[in-house]
Formats: structure tokens, sequence, C-alpha cells
């Protein structure tokens, strides 16, 4: 919270637009149950394809749901998959990548290899197979893009690792009889948080396009459930309804933007010389 309030305070317009926006999402996600006009799952196929108006605001799709409640409602499915998916990476990759880094050698090298044999494999095809296989869910989506998402943070946080590891205050650690373990996840691990932080900052935008993306096709959420990749789907079939689309794809916008102007903020705070610009 010091550097949300410190970093507020500094020139960086940029920043402050991305928290605003992913602030409001933030709100809209856990009340939109509370706000949304109408029922999103409401079929009314006499009202199908209505253009937006004082009635229905970003008009309605071809079962004549309200797409406005819809957008609303989608958010809680979007972006909860994609900081589930940054969260259980960041803590997957850290861990896996503070190991690796800190007992070198073999270790090192047979873990790492593991990594880059998983970073091998294009992401989105490599998510596509993985959800495909276990079959097309939120929690199989979520899992796939987990998989191909924690190497990205096991590889920095073990760079992280080596660079701090011969420092003089893990030395003194070390001498005053300090266990490898205590010595890596309280000396170590609590200063290479910054740059991982700012890379999930920068990830969230990425999972939720990469989750809408899978709903896209098939392989997220599922009809009736309205998420934003599937309702952009829906839209795909019925072009000259630009509405459909348009509303959930701005949302999705919206919030990717909005995170990448944090994780630039952050890392733009974090690098000394860069602060004093700000």
């Amino acid at each position: 919270m010091h550097m949300i309030r410190s970093l507020w305070k500094q020139k960086n317009f940029m920043f402050k637009v991305g928290l605003i926006v992913c602030f409001a999402w933030l709100i809209v996600m856990l009340f939109a149950q509370l706000i949304v006009p109408m029922d999103p799952l409401a079929q009314d196929i006499s009202q199908r394809f209505q253009a937006p108006s004082g009635e229905h605001w970003f008009g309605t799709d071809s079962l004549g749901r309200d797409v406005f409640s819809r957008v609303l409602v989608g958010s809680q499915y979007s972006i909860t998959a994609g900081l589930i998916t940054v969260l259980f990476s960041f803590v997957i990759g850290m861990v896996y990548g503070a190991v690796a880094g800190y007992a070198g050698g073999i270790v090192d090298d047979v873990m790492m290899r593991i990594s880059e044999m998983v970073q091998s494999f294009p992401p989105l095809i490599l998510a596509m197979v993985i959800a495909a296989a276990m079959g097309p869910s939120i929690t199989n989506s979520v899992f796939a893009m987990a998989i191909i998402w924690w190497p990205n943070y096991a590889r920095l946080t073990r760079s992280i690792v080596i660079s701090l590891k011969e420092n003089d205050y893990v030395t003194a650690s070390r001498l005053m009889g300090a266990s490898r373990g205590r010595i890596l996840f309280r000396e170590i691990l609590p200063n290479s948080i910054g740059p991982l932080l700012v890379m999930g900052t920068l990830d969230l935008g990425n999972a939720i396009l990469m989750f809408s993306g899978l709903s896209f096709l098939g392989l997220g959420v599922q009809p009736p459930i309205p998420e934003w990749g599937s309702m952009v789907s829906d839209g795909v079939t019925a072009f000259q309804y630009w509405w459909v689309s348009t509303f959930p794809g701005l949302a999705i916008f919206t919030v990717a933007i909005g995170a990448n102007f944090i994780g630039d903020g952050l890392r733009d705070y974090m690098d000394p010389k860069l602060r004093k610009q700000l």
C-alpha cells in the first residue's frame, strides 16, 4: 500500500489511469450480481438483436439476452480466471525457481531443462491441447494456463536468487547458523518479490486475453454462462450486429490495458534511474 500511495503522488498519469480502471472492474466483479439491471441468462427471442438503447444499454444478443448485464457478470469469470492463473503461476514459479537457483549444480540444470521443455511449445497451442484433453471447463482452462505460465516466473526468480545468494546479509545469516530453507525463504525471497510483482501485473492482462481466447474457441466457459471471450465468439456469427461482440471486446481491452499501465508504473518506480524522473 505504501508503494501504491507513493506512486499515486508521482506524475505517472498512465499508472493512475490503469489503477482507476482496474479498481472499477474489481468493484464490478465483486458486486456484479447486485448491480445488473436484468437477468443475464434470461432469453427473449422477441427482443433478439436489439440495438443499444435506453432499455438495453449494450443491446441484446441472438437470444434476446441483455448484453450489458452479461458483460458485468462475465467479469466475474474472466477477471477471476486471470487472477487465479497469475497467482498459481507466481507461487509455483517462485518456489521452483528459488530452489533451483539456490541449490545450483545438477539440481539447477535438471530443473531448468524441465522449465525450458515447457517453454519450447507455443503457449496458446499448448494451452489448447491441455484444455481439450482435459475437457472444456473453467477449471481445466485455468489449469492449462498455469502450466504454461509458471516457467516465466521460475526463470526470473532463479536469476534473482543467483544474484542475491552471495550478498553480505546472506553470508551473515549462514555464519550465524541459519538453515538453507530459512536463508532462502526468509532472507532471499522477500527481496525478490518486486520484479515478480511487476511481471505478475503485466501478465494479468495477458492471462485474461488467453482465457478469453480459450473460451472463444469453446474450451473455456460453456454456454449459457456469460464470459467475455465466448460473448465475442457469439458476435462473430452475427457480425452485422456490432454491439454483440464490441462491448465484451472493449471490456477485455480495458482490463488488459489497465493492468499493463499498472505494471509499467511499478517497473518505473522500482528502477532508481526512472524513479527520479517521476
